[in-house]
């Protein structure tokens, strides 16, 4: 659905502030955590950063000598630079997204868009500016000139990464999560194909079975690829080990634009070394190399783009000749083999680590690529062709607050053995990742779909069957048993002390925080005698941390009571039940519960189901 309607505030409206210190640089408490979440090259060498903590836009050189802030009233969620190099538009504050000059950061229009403003993206031709809605799931479209919203498209799930094709005409976008229901045959993210003229979704790419959190992708200049760094969650195995891979592997998915098709999917990980949470990717203006940062990891990986391209081609070309006389029912049992090569990227990827942490904001130009530690707020320059990193702290930086050491730990995974894969991993955002996973706290042959980690704390026992009293004996057992590691108990008490205080952004089917009409009857009808919802989901937190059994255990499950969880953030958090056999909130009360045997639902009409779930996903 599109809508067209002017979207336009003004930065004294909104309450933005450049502000200039001696020097050139921002006067402000000495100290303070930046996080930098995005970073652009403008033609002079110098520095656009975005910073998420700091709540700032900074123009700085590469020594970290700042020139101009901007100072946002909201954390900055992304940055882009115009294709002239005049115009930088940062997205802030969950609904905003602001038009700044490049030199000077004098603010000019502010827009507003759904909530998960991210990822900010001009048009070829700098007249148009594309940005995402991580929460509610959409793209918007903006005259440039006139702050008029031009369209609006829903996409997938979670948008969070965008990147322009070589002639302008498409719009790539990377969904974060599946939208699948858990326990299928294929459960894979996707990428979302629009047209930058009219917004209409061209086609989805899909990409292979268990790939999660992509959370990066970009062009080639030359038009002959795009490229998407993600997870390849192996989740159809049992978590006993990580050797080679075995739980999480991570990697990078190449495109055809021609015909927008998936061509292969390469991993970034080595035999014996994991290359944890790739975050970003960047392309260099001749095509010729693509590099990836790996945040979990603290590196960037340098890859030749032409000798990958070659080895893909020859790769599949025998894999066509191999398999050209089988039957078409022999034929479906037979890969390529790419995605599973631990050694594919041997003699045409540098693995540079840059002495940082967090390396979630990177820009690749000619000969150099840019990346900013989210947690050690830190730049670091690469020179793609030695390898050399230079590392700049930036001003006034702050030491890690108990919070942020907690992130950084969850973030971490040089932390675990081998480094295939850190507690983000299988909960991006510090939520659910959409798989269902069979780990061995409750025996093996029975997984569960993995559960978000917010307000955990406030919820327990943890996991669906409860076999953990607390989160926080959770987490202790996770690091020992799915990273295979031991760590001191600080660091514990850290990751605690964030999973306790983390934020919520709030659903996006609320409006000016408040229920829709359809959510008020919702409301009622889940607070109603005849549906008995409030029996099991009472109290602020729609909990009343009992067990039960609901008649849904199969197998060695059956006949077991299972935790009531939260409703709290039901919006963000599918696929639904134990083992993610709903796809969706409505598949929860209709489908998925046949008995009644989880509220009584089977008497409504579909308007009402409509109303439930709208107020199911306001929570």
């Amino acid at each position: 659905m599109k809508r067209t309607r002017l979207a336009v505030f003004t930065a004294g409206v909104i309450g933005l502030l450049v502000v200039f210190g001696s020097g050139g640089r921002l006067d402000a408490q000495q100290g303070f955590a930046h996080a930098p979440t995005a970073i652009a090259v403008k033609a002079d060498g110098t520095l656009l950063l975005a910073e998420y903590e700091g709540q700032r836009l900074v123009h700085l050189q590469t020594d970290g000598h700042e020139l101009a802030v901007a100072r946002l009233r909201g954390n900055a969620t992304g940055l882009a630079l115009s294709p002239d190099g005049a115009t930088v538009a940062a997205t802030w504050g969950g609904t905003n997204v602001t038009l700044y000059s490049a030199d000077g950061l004098e603010a000019g229009r502010t827009m507003r868009v759904p909530l998960g403003a991210c990822a900010p993206r001009f048009s070829a031709d700098g007249a148009r500016l594309f940005v995402l809605s991580q929460w509610a799931g959409d793209v918007t479209a903006f005259d440039v000139a006139s702050g008029e919203e031009l369209w609006r498209t829903p996409v997938l799930r979670q948008p969070v990464d965008a990147a322009v094709s070589a002639d302008g005409g498409k719009l790539y976008v990377a969904n974060l999560l599946p939208v699948d229901a858990s326990n299928g045959p294929i459960v894979s993210a996707q990428i979302s194909v629009l047209d930058t003229a009219s917004g209409e979704t061209r086609s989805t790419i899909r990409l292979p079975d268990g790939s999660q959190s992509v959370l990066g992708i970009a062009a080639a200049p030359n038009g002959e690829a795009v490229y998407a760094v993600h997870l390849l969650s192996r989740y159809h195995l049992p978590t006993t080990q990580l050797e080679r891979g075995w739980m999480n592997t991570n990697a990078i998915s190449v495109i055809d634009p021609a015909t927008d098709t998936h061509v292969a999917t390469v991993l970034l990980d080595d035999v014996d070394r994991g290359a944890a949470n790739p975050w970003a990717v960047g392309v260099t203006p001749n095509s010729q190399t693509v590099v990836v940062a790996s945040a979990g990891t603290h590196e960037v990986s340098v890859i030749d783009a032409r000798a990958l391209r070659a080895k893909i081609d020859q790769v599949r070309a025998d894999f066509e000749a191999r398999v050209a006389d089988l039957p078409a029912d022999a034929r479906q049992y037979e890969t390529d083999g790419i995605s599973e090569d631990l050694t594919f990227l041997l003699g045409m990827r540098q693995r540079i680590d840059l002495g940082l942490n967090g390396p979630r904001a990177l820009q690749v130009v000619a000969g150099r690529a840019f990346a900013a530690g989210y947690f050690s707020d830190q730049i670091a320059v690469v020179e793609l062709g030695s390898g050399q990193v230079t590392l700049t702290d930036l001003r006034n930086k702050a030491p890690l607050s108990k919070y942020r050491r907690g992130e950084m730990n969850f973030a971490d995974g040089s932390l675990c053995f081998q480094n295939w894969q850190s507690c983000l991993s299988c909960h991006p955002g510090t939520r659910a990742d959409g798989l269902n996973w069979d780990l061995l706290n409750d025996g093996i042959g029975n997984p569960k779909n993995t559960k978000s980690m917010y307000l955990t704390f406030r919820t327990p026992p943890a996991m669906a069957l409860g076999v953990r009293e607390s989160i926080a004996a959770a987490v202790r057992a996770g690091v020992r048993v799915i990273q295979f590691a031991v760590r001191p108990e600080e660091d514990y008490e850290a990751i605690d002390e964030y999973l306790q205080n983390m934020p919520s952004p709030g659903s996006p089917l609320l409006v000016d925080g408040k229920l829709t009409a359809s959510a008020q009857r919702g409301k009622v009808i889940f607070e109603s005698d005849e549906t008995g919802c409030l029996s099991c989901h009472s109290g602020e937190l729609y909990t009343d941390l009992q067990q039960y059994e609901m008649g849904m255990g199969l197998g060695q499950d059956e006949g077991l009571p299972f935790d009531t969880p939260t409703l709290i953030e039901l919006w963000r958090t599918a696929p639904y039940l134990h083992d993610g056999r709903a796809a969706t909130i409505q598949d929860v009360l209709t489908t998925c519960n046949p008995d009644d045997r989880h509220g009584k639902t089977s008497h409504l009409s579909p308007a009402e189901i409509a109303d439930l779930t709208e107020f199911l996903g306001s929570l």
